[in-house]
Protein backbone atom coordinates (compact mmCIF):
# COMPACT_ATOMS: atom_id res chain seq x y z
CA UNK A 1 0.00 0.00 0.00
CA UNK A 2 1.12 3.49 -0.70
CA UNK A 3 2.86 4.72 2.38
CA UNK A 4 1.97 8.37 2.66
CA UNK A 5 -0.99 9.86 4.55
CA UNK A 6 -2.40 6.76 6.23
CA UNK A 7 -1.91 7.89 9.86
CA UNK A 8 -1.50 4.30 11.03
CA UNK A 9 -4.96 3.31 9.81
CA UNK A 10 -4.28 0.45 7.39
CA UNK A 11 -6.81 -2.31 7.93
CA UNK A 12 -8.90 -0.32 10.37
CA UNK A 13 -12.44 0.88 10.05
CA UNK A 14 -15.96 -0.39 10.55
CA UNK A 15 -17.26 -3.81 9.65
CA UNK A 16 -19.37 -2.17 6.97
CA UNK A 17 -22.79 -2.42 8.53
CA UNK A 18 -25.77 -0.06 8.38
CA UNK A 19 -25.11 3.08 6.43
CA UNK A 20 -27.13 4.89 3.83
CA UNK A 21 -26.50 4.12 0.19
CA UNK A 22 -25.38 6.93 -2.08
CA UNK A 23 -26.54 7.84 -5.54
CA UNK A 24 -22.92 8.31 -6.64
CA UNK A 25 -22.16 4.64 -6.01
CA UNK A 26 -21.90 2.84 -9.34
CA UNK A 27 -19.59 0.95 -11.61
CA UNK A 28 -17.48 3.60 -13.31
CA UNK A 29 -17.84 3.85 -17.07
CA UNK A 30 -15.19 3.54 -19.75
CA UNK A 31 -11.97 5.42 -18.93
CA UNK A 32 -11.67 8.98 -20.16
CA UNK A 33 -8.43 10.77 -21.07
CA UNK A 34 -6.40 12.18 -18.21
CA UNK A 35 -6.61 16.01 -18.13
CA UNK A 36 -3.34 17.68 -19.06
CA UNK A 37 -1.66 19.56 -16.22
CA UNK A 38 1.19 22.04 -16.02
CA UNK A 39 2.82 20.97 -12.75
CA UNK A 40 2.01 21.63 -9.11
CA UNK A 41 3.29 21.07 -5.59
CA UNK A 42 0.23 19.07 -4.53
CA UNK A 43 1.14 15.61 -3.16
CA UNK A 44 -0.02 12.64 -5.26
CA UNK A 45 -0.71 14.92 -8.24
CA UNK A 46 0.66 12.76 -11.06
CA UNK A 47 -0.68 14.93 -13.92
CA UNK A 48 0.12 18.24 -12.25
CA UNK A 49 -3.36 19.79 -12.50
CA UNK A 50 -3.49 20.83 -8.85
CA UNK A 51 -5.75 17.98 -7.66
CA UNK A 52 -4.45 14.98 -5.66
CA UNK A 53 -4.97 11.58 -7.25
CA UNK A 54 -5.79 8.20 -5.67
CA UNK A 55 -3.75 5.01 -5.95
CA UNK A 56 -5.48 1.64 -5.59
CA UNK A 57 -3.37 -1.49 -5.18
CA UNK A 58 -6.30 -3.87 -4.77
CA UNK A 59 -8.93 -4.28 -7.48
CA UNK A 60 -11.82 -6.67 -7.86
CA UNK A 61 -10.87 -9.82 -9.79
CA UNK A 62 -13.33 -11.91 -11.76
CA UNK A 63 -11.41 -15.04 -10.73
CA UNK A 64 -9.82 -15.19 -7.27
CA UNK A 65 -7.16 -17.51 -8.72
CA UNK A 66 -6.40 -15.19 -11.61
CA UNK A 67 -3.54 -12.78 -12.07
CA UNK A 68 -3.33 -9.52 -10.16
CA UNK A 69 -5.50 -6.92 -11.90
CA UNK A 70 -2.82 -4.22 -11.54
CA UNK A 71 -2.59 -0.79 -9.91
CA UNK A 72 -5.36 1.74 -10.57
CA UNK A 73 -4.84 5.51 -10.49
CA UNK A 74 -8.03 7.56 -10.16
CA UNK A 75 -7.43 11.19 -11.03
CA UNK A 76 -8.62 14.09 -8.95
CA UNK A 77 -10.98 16.76 -10.17
CA UNK A 78 -12.61 19.98 -9.01
CA UNK A 79 -15.98 19.57 -7.34
CA UNK A 80 -16.44 15.95 -6.24
CA UNK A 81 -12.72 15.39 -5.61
CA UNK A 82 -12.28 12.17 -7.63
CA UNK A 83 -13.53 11.06 -11.02
CA UNK A 84 -13.48 7.25 -11.34
CA UNK A 85 -13.94 7.50 -15.11
CA UNK A 86 -10.62 9.33 -15.34
CA UNK A 87 -8.31 6.49 -14.47
CA UNK A 88 -5.33 4.44 -15.56
CA UNK A 89 -4.54 0.78 -14.94
CA UNK A 90 -0.85 0.02 -14.52
CA UNK A 91 0.31 -3.57 -15.09
CA UNK A 92 3.63 -5.39 -15.08
CA UNK A 93 3.24 -6.19 -18.79
CA UNK A 94 2.70 -2.58 -19.87
CA UNK A 95 4.45 -0.53 -17.22
CA UNK A 96 7.07 -2.49 -15.25
CA UNK A 97 10.74 -2.47 -16.18
CA UNK A 98 11.91 -5.97 -17.13
CA UNK A 99 14.71 -7.46 -15.03
CA UNK A 100 16.97 -10.00 -16.65
CA UNK A 101 14.82 -9.80 -19.75
CA UNK A 102 11.66 -10.82 -17.89
CA UNK A 103 8.87 -8.78 -16.31
CA UNK A 104 8.59 -8.94 -12.51
CA UNK A 105 5.90 -11.12 -10.98
CA UNK A 106 4.24 -8.44 -8.85
CA UNK A 107 3.60 -4.70 -9.05
CA UNK A 108 2.43 -2.85 -5.91
CA UNK A 109 2.47 0.87 -5.18
CA UNK A 110 4.50 1.87 -2.14
CA UNK A 111 5.02 5.64 -2.03
CA UNK A 112 4.56 8.81 -4.04
CA UNK A 113 6.53 12.04 -4.27
CA UNK A 114 8.14 14.30 -6.87
CA UNK A 115 11.55 12.65 -7.10
CA UNK A 116 12.91 14.61 -10.07
CA UNK A 117 11.50 17.98 -9.02
CA UNK A 118 9.57 18.68 -12.23
CA UNK A 119 6.21 19.46 -10.57
CA UNK A 120 4.63 16.07 -11.27
CA UNK A 121 4.36 13.42 -8.56
CA UNK A 122 6.05 10.08 -9.24
CA UNK A 123 5.10 6.60 -8.02
CA UNK A 124 7.46 4.12 -6.35
CA UNK A 125 6.38 0.52 -6.77
CA UNK A 126 7.74 -2.72 -5.38
CA UNK A 127 8.15 -5.80 -7.56
CA UNK A 128 9.37 -9.38 -7.33
CA UNK A 129 12.12 -9.56 -9.96
CA UNK A 130 13.71 -12.86 -10.99
CA UNK A 131 16.36 -13.98 -8.48
CA UNK A 132 18.15 -17.31 -8.14
CA UNK A 133 18.97 -16.85 -4.47
CA UNK A 134 22.71 -16.48 -5.04
CA UNK A 135 24.47 -13.30 -3.96
CA UNK A 136 22.94 -9.89 -3.49
CA UNK A 137 19.37 -9.73 -4.87
CA UNK A 138 18.37 -7.14 -7.47
CA UNK A 139 16.63 -3.98 -6.31
CA UNK A 140 12.88 -4.68 -6.40
CA UNK A 141 11.82 -1.01 -6.32
CA UNK A 142 10.89 0.82 -9.52
CA UNK A 143 9.84 4.39 -10.33
CA UNK A 144 7.03 5.51 -12.64
CA UNK A 145 7.44 9.19 -13.45
CA UNK A 146 4.51 11.58 -13.66
CA UNK A 147 3.94 14.16 -16.37
CA UNK A 148 1.25 16.31 -18.01
CA UNK A 149 -0.68 13.15 -18.98
CA UNK A 150 -0.20 11.40 -15.64
CA UNK A 151 1.79 8.21 -15.13
CA UNK A 152 2.73 6.94 -18.56
CA UNK A 153 5.33 4.67 -20.10
CA UNK A 154 7.54 2.14 -18.37
CA UNK A 155 9.07 2.32 -14.94
CA UNK A 156 12.79 2.38 -14.29
CA UNK A 157 14.55 0.37 -11.62
CA UNK A 158 15.59 2.46 -8.60
CA UNK A 159 19.39 2.62 -8.59
CA UNK A 160 20.89 2.13 -5.13
CA UNK A 161 24.67 2.67 -5.28
CA UNK A 162 26.71 -0.20 -3.92
CA UNK A 163 28.07 1.82 -1.01
CA UNK A 164 24.52 2.60 0.17
CA UNK A 165 23.44 -1.05 0.33
CA UNK A 166 24.16 -3.30 3.30
CA UNK A 167 23.72 -7.07 3.44
CA UNK A 168 21.54 -9.20 1.19
CA UNK A 169 18.03 -8.23 2.29
CA UNK A 170 15.66 -6.89 -0.33
CA UNK A 171 15.52 -3.07 -0.17
CA UNK A 172 11.98 -2.26 0.92
CA UNK A 173 9.61 0.25 2.56
CA UNK A 174 10.62 3.35 0.57
CA UNK A 175 9.85 6.64 2.33
CA UNK A 176 10.00 10.06 0.68
CA UNK A 177 11.19 13.17 2.47
CA UNK A 178 13.60 16.06 2.40
CA UNK A 179 15.72 14.48 5.11
CA UNK A 180 18.80 16.66 4.53
CA UNK A 181 16.91 19.96 4.20
CA UNK A 182 18.27 20.98 0.78
CA UNK A 183 14.82 21.35 -0.84
CA UNK A 184 15.01 18.19 -2.97
CA UNK A 185 13.06 15.01 -2.24
CA UNK A 186 15.14 12.09 -0.95
CA UNK A 187 14.37 8.42 -0.41
CA UNK A 188 15.05 6.15 2.55
CA UNK A 189 14.77 2.36 2.15
CA UNK A 190 15.52 -0.58 4.41
CA UNK A 191 18.80 -2.50 4.42
CA UNK A 192 20.01 -5.55 6.34
CA UNK A 193 20.62 -5.39 10.07
CA UNK A 194 18.36 -2.44 10.79
CA UNK A 195 20.28 -0.06 8.57
CA UNK A 196 18.85 2.57 6.20
CA UNK A 197 19.92 3.29 2.63
CA UNK A 198 19.68 7.09 2.34
CA UNK A 199 19.44 8.32 -1.26
CA UNK A 200 19.75 12.06 -1.84
CA UNK A 201 17.52 13.69 -4.44
CA UNK A 202 16.76 14.92 -6.96
CA UNK A 203 16.66 11.69 -8.96
CA UNK A 204 17.42 11.33 -12.64
CA UNK A 205 14.97 9.81 -15.10
CA UNK A 206 17.18 6.69 -15.06
CA UNK A 207 16.29 6.16 -11.38
CA UNK A 208 19.63 7.31 -9.97
CA UNK A 209 19.90 9.55 -6.87
CA UNK A 210 22.05 12.66 -6.90
CA UNK A 211 24.27 11.12 -4.25
CA UNK A 212 24.38 8.36 -1.64
CA UNK A 213 26.85 7.47 1.07
CA UNK A 214 27.19 4.48 3.34
CA UNK A 215 24.01 3.10 4.88
CA UNK A 216 22.91 4.64 8.16
CA UNK A 217 22.38 2.82 11.49
CA UNK A 218 19.27 3.02 13.65
CA UNK A 219 16.66 1.71 11.23
CA UNK A 220 14.46 -1.36 11.45
CA UNK A 221 12.30 -3.79 9.50
CA UNK A 222 9.63 -1.21 8.57
CA UNK A 223 10.05 2.45 7.65
CA UNK A 224 7.27 5.02 7.36
CA UNK A 225 6.68 8.75 7.12
CA UNK A 226 5.40 10.68 10.16
CA UNK A 227 1.88 12.06 9.84
CA UNK A 228 0.46 14.59 9.34
CA UNK A 229 3.77 16.53 9.12
CA UNK A 230 6.97 15.00 7.80
CA UNK A 231 9.06 17.42 9.92
CA UNK A 232 7.92 16.41 13.39
CA UNK A 233 10.02 18.85 15.43
CA UNK A 234 9.96 21.78 12.98
CA UNK A 235 13.73 22.03 12.53
CA UNK A 236 13.61 22.14 8.72
CA UNK A 237 14.49 18.49 8.16
CA UNK A 238 11.94 15.77 7.43
CA UNK A 239 11.99 12.81 9.82
CA UNK A 240 11.61 9.04 9.51
CA UNK A 241 9.51 6.57 11.51
CA UNK A 242 11.00 3.17 12.32
CA UNK A 243 8.48 0.46 13.23
CA UNK A 244 9.14 -2.89 14.87
CA UNK A 245 6.76 -4.59 12.42
CA UNK A 246 4.01 -3.85 9.92
CA UNK A 247 1.31 -4.87 12.42
CA UNK A 248 -1.12 -2.12 13.49
CA UNK A 249 0.01 -0.55 16.75
CA UNK A 250 3.59 -1.85 16.48
CA UNK A 251 6.13 0.04 18.58
CA UNK A 252 7.56 2.99 16.65
CA UNK A 253 10.36 5.49 17.09
CA UNK A 254 11.77 8.45 15.22
CA UNK A 255 14.96 9.03 13.32
CA UNK A 256 15.40 12.78 13.00
CA UNK A 257 16.60 14.30 9.75
CA UNK A 258 19.65 16.51 9.46
CA UNK A 259 22.44 17.44 7.03
CA UNK A 260 23.57 13.81 7.04
CA UNK A 261 20.08 12.41 6.56
CA UNK A 262 17.78 10.59 9.03
CA UNK A 263 20.47 9.58 11.49
CA UNK A 264 19.63 11.09 14.92
CA UNK A 265 17.54 9.17 17.46
CA UNK A 266 14.31 11.04 18.14
CA UNK A 267 12.55 8.96 20.76
CA UNK A 268 9.21 7.20 20.75
CA UNK A 269 6.65 7.99 18.06
CA UNK A 270 2.88 7.64 18.32
CA UNK A 271 0.84 8.05 15.16
CA UNK A 272 -2.27 10.23 15.39
CA UNK A 273 -5.56 8.39 15.17
CA UNK A 274 -8.02 8.72 12.33
CA UNK A 275 -11.45 9.93 13.44
CA UNK A 276 -14.12 7.18 13.47
CA UNK A 277 -15.33 6.48 9.96
CA UNK A 278 -18.92 6.35 8.77
CA UNK A 279 -20.12 2.77 8.38
CA UNK A 280 -20.19 1.53 4.79
CA UNK A 281 -22.74 -1.01 3.56
CA UNK A 282 -21.68 -3.69 1.09
CA UNK A 283 -24.73 -5.84 0.32
CA UNK A 284 -24.46 -9.49 -0.56
CA UNK A 285 -23.78 -12.86 1.04
CA UNK A 286 -20.54 -14.00 2.58
CA UNK A 287 -18.32 -13.01 5.49
CA UNK A 288 -18.43 -9.57 7.06
CA UNK A 289 -16.77 -7.01 4.79
CA UNK A 290 -13.63 -5.15 5.83
CA UNK A 291 -12.98 -1.43 5.44
CA UNK A 292 -9.44 -0.09 4.91
CA UNK A 293 -8.31 3.52 4.89
CA UNK A 294 -6.56 4.17 1.58
CA UNK A 295 -5.58 7.82 1.65
CA UNK A 296 -5.96 11.04 3.59
CA UNK A 297 -5.63 14.14 1.43
CA UNK A 298 -7.39 17.39 0.61
CA UNK A 299 -9.33 16.16 -2.42
CA UNK A 300 -11.91 18.97 -2.23
CA UNK A 301 -9.50 21.92 -2.03
CA UNK A 302 -10.87 23.36 1.22
CA UNK A 303 -7.61 22.88 3.21
CA UNK A 304 -9.23 20.12 5.29
CA UNK A 305 -8.06 16.50 4.88
CA UNK A 306 -10.61 14.12 3.35
CA UNK A 307 -10.54 10.33 3.56
CA UNK A 308 -10.88 7.56 0.97
CA UNK A 309 -11.79 4.06 2.17
CA UNK A 310 -12.23 0.71 0.41
CA UNK A 311 -14.78 -1.75 1.72
CA UNK A 312 -14.37 -5.25 0.33
CA UNK A 313 -15.51 -8.81 0.79
CA UNK A 314 -12.62 -10.97 -0.36
CA UNK A 315 -11.57 -10.24 -3.94
CA UNK A 316 -15.02 -10.44 -5.52
CA UNK A 317 -16.75 -7.22 -4.36
CA UNK A 318 -15.63 -3.79 -3.30
CA UNK A 319 -16.78 -0.21 -2.78
CA UNK A 320 -14.44 2.79 -2.75
CA UNK A 321 -15.85 5.90 -1.08
CA UNK A 322 -14.58 9.44 -0.55
CA UNK A 323 -15.77 11.31 2.55
CA UNK A 324 -15.18 15.03 2.97
CA UNK A 325 -13.40 16.10 6.13
CA UNK A 326 -14.93 18.56 8.58
CA UNK A 327 -13.14 21.34 10.39
CA UNK A 328 -13.87 19.57 13.66
CA UNK A 329 -11.65 16.66 12.60
CA UNK A 330 -14.35 14.20 11.54
CA UNK A 331 -16.04 13.27 8.28
CA UNK A 332 -19.32 14.09 6.56
CA UNK A 333 -21.62 11.09 6.77
CA UNK A 334 -22.67 11.30 3.12
CA UNK A 335 -19.89 10.30 0.72
CA UNK A 336 -18.97 12.59 -2.13
CA UNK A 337 -18.07 9.72 -4.46
CA UNK A 338 -18.59 5.97 -4.40
CA UNK A 339 -17.60 3.39 -7.01
CA UNK A 340 -16.57 -0.22 -7.48
CA UNK A 341 -13.44 -1.40 -9.27
CA UNK A 342 -15.25 -4.42 -10.76
CA UNK A 343 -14.38 -4.77 -14.43
CA UNK A 344 -11.31 -2.55 -14.25
CA UNK A 345 -8.71 -5.29 -14.63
Amino acid sequence: MVAAALWGATGCGPSASAAHPTSTTAAAGAPRPVPLGHGSKVPYDFNGDGHPDLVLNDLVKADSYGDDAGIAVVYGTAGRGLDPTTRQILTTRRNAAPVGGRPPATFDAEASCDLDGDGFADLIVTTDPPYDGIGRPPVPLQILFGGPGGLTGRAVVLKIPEQARFGNDWPDHPVCGDFDGDGATDLAVTATGGRVSFLRGPFSRTGAPRAAGASLPGGGPVLAAPEPRADVNGDGYDDLVVRASAAPGAASRLLLGGPNGPARPGGRYTAPRVAPLPAVRLPGPGPAPVTDVLQLADFTGDKVPDVVVRTHRGEARDLVTLYAGTKGGGWDTKPLVGFTTAGWG
